[in-house]
């Protein structure tokens, strides 16, 4: 009778789970046209407690997907815009002097812009190195160190970085310890015809956010205590390990797409970020329980910024998605 009734609290849990998960998305679509995908893994990563990297062109609606998920979450959103010349206490804040009403002078800690639920890092790709590494931190522990002291943000936290592909010149790679930071790396494509004339219509009207609030930010982190809880059998983790594994060519009988194709493989934080997104999307589809389909959907925007192809790829005319395609297909002829 207990198991019973624990199954039934779930199935409550779960429907109310993907009711917000649709009220989120219903606000969405006042502001952002088009791109089902980016928005359903953006609501992913957030609920799973990860971050965002964007690529895209500009104009494609990036900020105003953020801005639109603050008002939709009522969180604090800051901007904060990457060049060659911040930083970094202008991205964490710092210490700086100041007279009390006596007269003392006293250190005081400003906050920088990164004090906020949702951080928009505008072309990160455009800061220097030292910038970029004041990122490493907060978006691993959610937390900074400025001089002496420690302070920790405010839950749920979420960084959604974005680069542009085409324009190169005065750009600094980001290092691969970053990109791990990032539980997915997403691509926005440019509208359609028909996507283009709505996107149009709708910025005649306003430029502003219409979406409403309908969850707050403790809601989150209740949807994410249910996520983390979501069962996964031995047979799918074990297929998403394989699959992990499947993207090194350096270790002891490596399959035939890593030897071929692949430099360097994904690190131990993409079977983390697989599994643990997984299970919200799981959550987000109905089910409490992690399928292999979850782990095929998920593999892409998991792998593409982990992994790095070699020159066979290249003259094969091979994409980084199209190397993963090939790693999962193996992964599922051993699964057999």
């Amino acid at each position: 009778m207990e198991n019973v009734v624990v199954n039934a609290e779930n199935e409550t849990r779960v429907k109310a789970f993907g009711a917000s998960v649709e009220k989120i998305k219903a606000e969405l679509k006042k502001d952002v046209v088009g791109q089902e995908e980016i928005v359903d893994n953006v609501i992913i990563a957030i609920v799973a407690g990860g971050n965002v990297l964007l690529e895209g062109v500009p104009g494609v609606g990036k900020t105003r997907l953020v801005r639109s998920l603050s008002k939709t979450l009522s969180l604090p959103f800051s901007r904060i815009q990457f060049t060659p010349d911040l930083m970094p206490s202008d991205v964490t804040g710092t210490n700086v002097i100041e007279k009390d009403e006596n007269g003392k002078l006293n250190t005081v800690f400003r906050r920088g812009p990164i004090f906020a639920n949702l951080v928009l890092a505008d072309e990160i790709n455009r800061a220097t190195p030292k910038t970029q590494s004041a990122m490493l931190e907060v978006m691993q522990e959610h937390k900074i160190t400025v001089g002496n002291e420690t302070y920790r943000l405010e839950e749920p936290f979420f960084v959604m970085a974005t680069e542009n592909p085409v324009e190169q010149d005065g750009t600094y790679p980001l290092p691969e310890a970053q990109m791990d930071r990032f539980v997915f790396k997403l691509v926005m494509t440019f509208p359609s015809q028909n996507e283009l004339v709505d996107i149009v219509k709708m910025t005649q009207i306003t430029l502003d956010e219409t979406a409403e609030t309908v969850i707050d930010g403790a809601t989150i982190l209740e949807m994410r205590k249910l996520a983390a809880q979501v069962p996964v059998i031995d047979d799918v983790l074990n297929y998403a390990i394989r699959l992990i594994t499947n993207t090194h060519p350096e270790v002891e009988n490596p399959s035939d797409t890593a030897k071929k194709y692949v430099k360097y493989g994904a690190s131990p934080r993409a079977a983390q970020a697989l599994i643990t997104c997984a299970k919200v999307r799981a959550l987000v589809n109905g089910r409490y329980n992690v399928s292999y389909e979850d782990i095929d959907a998920l593999a892409r925007p998991v792998l593409r910024h982990r992994i790095k192809v070699n020159y066979n790829a290249v003259n094969d005319r091979l994409s980084v998605d199209d190397v993963i395609e090939l790693l999962l297909k193996e992964s599922k002829k051993a699964n057999k």
